[in-house]
């Protein structure tokens, strides 16, 4: 480059020396070379400068440059010269003003541009020169143009709600020049609108979603060297469920006493879409109605009788007023009209007259015979109806018929009836007051009680009179005789037990064997909570509102066209004592469950759910299913940590899952490993007036195992005496180190309240906790304010172990009734449904179930399909209590149903059987249908909430 410079130099020396030497050659050209060569006073002038450009590839860049007037032009690239032999140079005359043009051209490659290490890009310009003197033109930057393959940032998938707001965040790769975007929705160009913004910072922006904006989105970056596409993008617009309006209340479903009438709504306004939520809370509402009950007629007492008549007859009557038929109820049975003979069929209508005085001598002492005999028979009679009783057989009433007292209960329980005494049958009782018949089921277990209502099986009372009004029932509900239950309702003609069970529904003061062991006492400090329903085919479930505990009756498990009365009792009583072994140091970790009847006969197993209240996160505790025998004593049925093929057991954090076959009574009990092993309690705080103190009020605080029913408990008496739950409930993780609980009140304002003394502190021991067997254990503090004006009280209770962990009940409550604020007691939406019959108990419709049961319990190349479905379903321990089914898959659903009681989420199972289906696809072909039953139940499952909706109710 300096030769060439110095090349230039001389070109010039020269040019100027032959200037000099010929001037008078010159002075005579003058006009012509002004006008050939510029010399009228003009510059050089570029008509084409080097515009700015990129090296794609290999590909070199040329430059031009033309400028008028030029003798010379030449490039300089980088600040040095570019070299005579690479310019490629052209020269012409311009037409309009014969002045010289002169273009120059060069190559620059990528291989320069690389090799260039300067503070700025790759640069060249042009330099003309003329007789006066040289111009510049504009500097043209080079570079080399790329384009990244990876986007800095590409775009995420995203679900939202119709008419919400679409971000798509999209940073293309770098690049030279930058790279433009465009976007893409389902490989077509998305064009900007009032709703599409695709020109924010390459973020692709819809205001408002749309159905039709669903789709998948990809970032497309180009430059003039390449193009690249971004991960693609899912979008879905989804629709939320809404309520439709609800529909009229149904009709009554009993035609007599209290029923149930039902309202229901749908999810269509609108429905879910896309994944939306389906509608939050219940789709049928039931409310109880009462239907007036047909009242049959019953005879009111008879009239004096009339006087004799002619016919030697005399009257009687008597009016069907005792009640009176009302609602459709029967009329009376009988006559009306009663008519007699005078004289006992001694007087005749007719008498021969004979004027024999003998005859009429003997016809005279015989009337005065039959006067007398009259007399007799009537004063007689008359002794007797004023018992109002007419007797077939005087030994049906001192031998063959008994009468029981009877208490009223139609407020409460229908059928409650005093227990506390067992019936003496040598002894004669009147009723009190008729039977109350609330609900069609009591009436039926009333019906069924032969050993009450009719001692003698073949004997028959008839009751006329005011003996029938003094009983409260009619002469026609006076017969009563035994009936047998409908062989298709108890198989075998077994009727329902409740026996030993507590059942308030049926009538106490029985002395018969119990379910497992002999009955309980007859009065007990807390009555069995139970529930109870008629199963059949279709099967259904059974829930103890409020208490963790239900029962799974799958679909088959009952015989075509039986049913069966089932039932489930919790057992309230303190029988501790024979369910736990001292030499284990047993505890009791949930309530005592018992389900019948006894005769119970099932082609598969039932689901179970009881709650507990262990802390099973570490190995410290050996648990054992339990069960009560018929001698009342307890035997163990399997340990949850082992495999057995009598049971199965799944435990989990707050419940435990079981499958039994045969019915009786369980309960779950726990042996301590190491004093590392922890029972969670329950803690609570309740308030209450003082009744005896105006300015006293009372703390009470409770400390029950983490259970559900166990606290029920608490928050039932509370209610009885008016206690209002201060705080929300909290959780106490007690462990079995043997050192104790200690609770005490903190922060009490001294000038506002004072406390009893010595109550400041309390504690209770750790046998009492740790073997308190669902029984509550309370602590009080009474406090007393001392102005009425301190109307508000604010302190904390501290509840620790020692060396243990520690919860803090925080206290601030009016102890004015008027500025309280009550805290539910729970929290359940639904505490009223205790059974549920048919496809509405179940969270998997019939149709899918039964296509799963037929697709996995079949064996293929890769084995027992229900051994992966188990798998999948992270139910898979124990499988040899599966295999020893008839329909293992069955079994396996009906504890996923057990286990999935609340949420129903059908998602985790439309999920396993998609992960199963994958897996199958990889096999041989003989796996191809099997896979693409899979394929059809998945999409089934995740198809419609509609048709799942349609399918419960």
């Amino acid at each position: 480059m300096g030769q060439f410079s110095g090349v230039c130099d001389r070109s010039l020396v020269i040019l100027l020396f032959l200037g000099l030497q010929f001037p008078a050659t010159a002075a005579r050209g003058s006009r012509s070379d002004a006008l050939q060569h510029g010399t009228s006073g003009t510059l050089p002038h570029f008509l084409q400068e080097p515009d700015d450009a990129y090296i794609i590839k290999s590909n070199p860049i040329k430059l031009k440059c033309r400028a008028r007037p030029a003798l010379q032009i030449f490039f300089k690239c980088n600040g040095e010269w570019v070299h005579q032999s690479q310019h490629q140079s052209q020269e012409h005359t311009d037409q309009g003003t014969g002045l010289k043009i002169r273009e120059v051209m060069i190559n620059v490659s990528r291989q320069q541009v690389e090799d260039f290490h300067g503070p700025e890009d790759y640069w060249c310009l042009c330099v003309a020169w003329s007789h006066l003197g040289t111009s510049k033109s504009r500097k043209a930057t080079l570079r080399i143009a790329y384009l990244r393959k990876n986007f800095e940032q590409d775009p995420q998938g995203r679900e939202v709600p119709i008419k919400g707001m679409i971000v798509l965040h999209c940073r293309p790769p770098e690049g030279v020049p930058v790279a433009e975007v465009e976007w893409l929705k389902n490989e077509e160009p998305v064009g900007s609108d009032g709703n599409i913004n695709t020109r924010a910072d390459h973020n692709l922006i819809i205001q408002k979603a749309r159905l039709s904006d669903s789709g998948n989105y990809t970032c497309l970056a180009s430059n003039i060297v390449a193009k690249r596409r971004s991960l693609t993008a899912t979008v879905v617009v989804f629709v939320n469920g809404g309520w439709s309006l609800w529909t009229d209340w149904s009709a009554c479903n009993v035609r007599c006493g209290r029923g149930v009438q039902k309202r229901s709504r749908t999810c269509t306004n609108p429905a879910p879409l896309n994944g939306g939520t389906f509608c939050e809370g219940m789709s049928v509402q039931k409310s109880t109605c009462n239907a007036l009950c047909p009242v049959d007629g019953g005879w009111g007492e008879w009239t004096e009788w009339t006087v004799c008549s002619a016919e030697c007859a005399r009257q009687r009557r008597r009016e069907c007023t005792a009640p009176e038929p009302k609602h459709g109820g029967r009329r009376c049975d009988g006559a009306t009209l009663g008519t007699d003979n005078c004289t006992g069929g001694l007087c005749t209508q007719s008498l021969e007259v004979s004027s024999d005085v003998a005859l009429y001598s003997g016809l005279a002492a015989g009337v005065v015979t039959v006067v007398v005999l009259i007399v007799a028979v009537t004063l007689y009679r008359r002794n007797q109806s004023e018992y109002g009783v007419d007797v077939i057989d005087s030994s049906a009433l001192t031998g063959g018929f008994q009468s029981f007292s009877f208490k009223t209960a139609c407020q409460g329980n229908p059928l409650l009836i005093n227990s506390s005494q067992q019936p003496d049958l040598t002894v004669s009782r009147t009723y009190t007051s008729p039977i109350c018949f609330q609900d069609s089921m009591d009436k039926e277990l009333i019906s069924q009680e032969p050993s009450l209502f009719d001692p003698l099986p073949d004997l028959k009372v008839k009751v006329h009179s005011s003996f029938m009004v003094s009983l409260g029932v009619s002469e026609r509900g006076a017969e009563y005789h035994t009936q047998k239950a409908h062989p298709q309702t108890f198989p075998r003609g077994l009727a329902p037990d409740y026996s030993g069970v507590g059942l308030e529904g049926t009538l106490r003061g029985r002395r018969e064997k119990t379910l497992l062991g002999p009955l309980a006492p007859s009065t007990p400090s807390r009555p069995p909570l139970r529930t109870a329903g008629v199963f059949g085919h279709a099967g259904g479930r059974l829930v103890v509102p409020n208490t963790g505990v239900s029962l799974l009756v799958p679909h088959g498990g009952i015989a075509v066209d039986t049913t069966w009365e089932m039932y489930m009792v919790i057992n309230q009583e303190d029988s501790s004592s024979s369910t736990l072994s001292e030499e284990r140091q047993e505890v009791l970790l949930s309530p005592e469950v018992t389900y019948g009847p006894l005769g119970l006969d099932l082609s598969c197993p039932v689901a179970m759910t009881i709650a507990h209240c262990a802390e099973v996160a570490a190995d410290n505790w050996s648990i054992r299913l339990k069960r009560q025998t018929q001698d009342n004593k307890w035997e163990e049925v399997m340990s949850v940590e082992e495999e057995s093929t009598s049971c199965y057991c799944l435990l989990e954090a707050q419940c435990c899952h079981l499958l039994l076959e045969h019915p009786g009574r369980y309960a779950l009990v726990g042996e301590p490993l190491s004093q590392e092993a922890v029972k969670r309690l329950r803690l609570a705080v309740f308030g209450s007036a003082d009744n005896t103190n105006p300015l006293g009020y009372s703390l009470r605080v409770y400390c029950v195992d983490d259970t559900p029913y166990a606290f029920q408990e608490v928050a039932s008496a509370e209610r009885v005496r008016g206690g209002c739950l201060l705080e929300e409930p909290k959780t106490l993780l007690f462990r079995g180190n043997s050192l104790s609980l200690q609770l005490s009140i903190q922060d009490v304002p001294q000038f506002l309240w004072s406390i009893k003394p010595f109550t400041t502190c309390q504690e209770f021991s750790f046998s009492q906790v740790w073997a308190s067997n669902q029984h509550p254990l309370q602590c009080a503090f009474s406090l007393e304010r001392y102005s009425p004006a301190s109307s508000q009280l604010s302190c904390k209770i501290s509840v620790r172990q020692v060396k243990g962990q520690e919860q803090i009940l925080q206290v601030y409550t009016s102890v004015v009734e008027s500025e309280k604020e009550v805290v539910p007691f729970f929290t359940q939406s639904d505490c009223t449904i205790t059974s549920q019959m048919g496809s509405r108990a179940f969270k998997i419709p019939l149709s899918i179930r039964q296509r799963i049961c037929a697709t996995f319990d079949t064996a293929n190349a890769k084995g027992k399909d229900w051994q992966l479905l188990a798998q999948k379903l992270c139910i898979d321990r124990n499988l040899c209590y599966f295999a020893r089914q008839e329909s293992p898959s069955a079994v396996i659903l009906s504890l996923w149903e057990a286990q999935h009681q609340d949420t129903g989420d059908l998602d985790s199972l439309a999920s396993a059987l998609e992960e199963i289906g994958k897996v199958h696809s990889t096999h041989s072909t003989s796996s191809r249908t099997s896979t693409q039953t899979t394929t059809r139940t998945t999409a089934t499952l995740g198809r419609s909430t509609e048709e799942l909706d349609a399918e419960f109710t």
